[in-house]
Parts: C-alpha cells; structure tokens; sequence
C-alpha cells in the first residue's frame, strides 16, 4: 500500500509524466511485491523559483531531478528497499530517460494502523501477499 508523492520542476509533456507513474509503478510490482492496481500516486509540478536541488553527496544533479518521496507499511526489508532505489533508477532511466543522479528517492515506514485504505476502516485488518498485518 505504497503511498507516492513525486516533486518536478513544471513543463514536462504529459507522456514524460506518465513515464515516471508506469515506471515508479512498475518498480514497487518487481521490488515491493505490491499487488495489482496498487497505485496511489501524485505528481506535483513547481516553477524552477519554488524548486531546488543541491548537489549534495557528490550528486550533480540537473533541472530534470525529481523527487520520490513513498511512504509504506513499515515492514519492508533494507534489501527490499535498496533492490526498489536501484530498479526505479533503471526504469526512469529507460523511460522517460531521467538520469540515475536526478533520482532522489525517500521511503518512510509508517504503522499499519497509521492506514485507512477505503470505507473508514483501518488498514491494519488488511491481509496482503507477502505481508502479514492482523490486528
């Protein structure tokens, strides 16, 4: 039940756009074992006066960098995690061409009871393949 917010400097075409959803999508499927239709995502575009990117880490990045912040159950694994940073680089890479260096990506564990997926109830009771959540 991954959650994405994806930040962008504005006026990218609207495929350009739909590049960065399928692949990040596609990612989470192969990394994450994130079940079908999974995807709740947001792209948010800014003006280059309301984004920057440093190039902290020894990083040079460019006006084409985007920033993936993805929250998730907190259950998944460091391997799990590094095997979906390394994937969503490739895939951005091939498609829609972003650079791997213009790929910042953040995951933030949350609680499952930190979750209501639909009709109020809490995601807690939720019972997905290859991750186990009971009350």
């Amino acid at each position: 039940m991954p959650l994405l917010h994806i930040s962008m400097r504005a006026g990218k075409p609207e495929a350009y756009r739909q590049a960065i959803l399928d692949g990040l999508y596609r990612a989470m499927r192969e990394a994450l074992n994130v079940p079908e239709g999974d995807e709740f995502m947001t792209i948010s575009e800014h003006d280059a006066s309301n984004f920057r990117c440093g190039n902290a880490y020894g990083v040079k990045r460019s006006d084409d960098a985007v920033l993936i912040q993805i929250t998730v159950f907190a259950s998944r694994t460091a391997e799990q995690k590094k095997a979906l940073y390394r994937r969503i680089a490739e895939l951005l890479g091939e498609n829609p061409g972003i650079r791997s260096e213009d790929v910042f990506v953040n995951v933030l564990d949350a609680p499952a009871e930190n979750w209501s997926v639909g009709n109020g109830d809490r995601a807690i009771c939720l019972t997905l393949p290859d991750l186990q959540i009971s009350s």
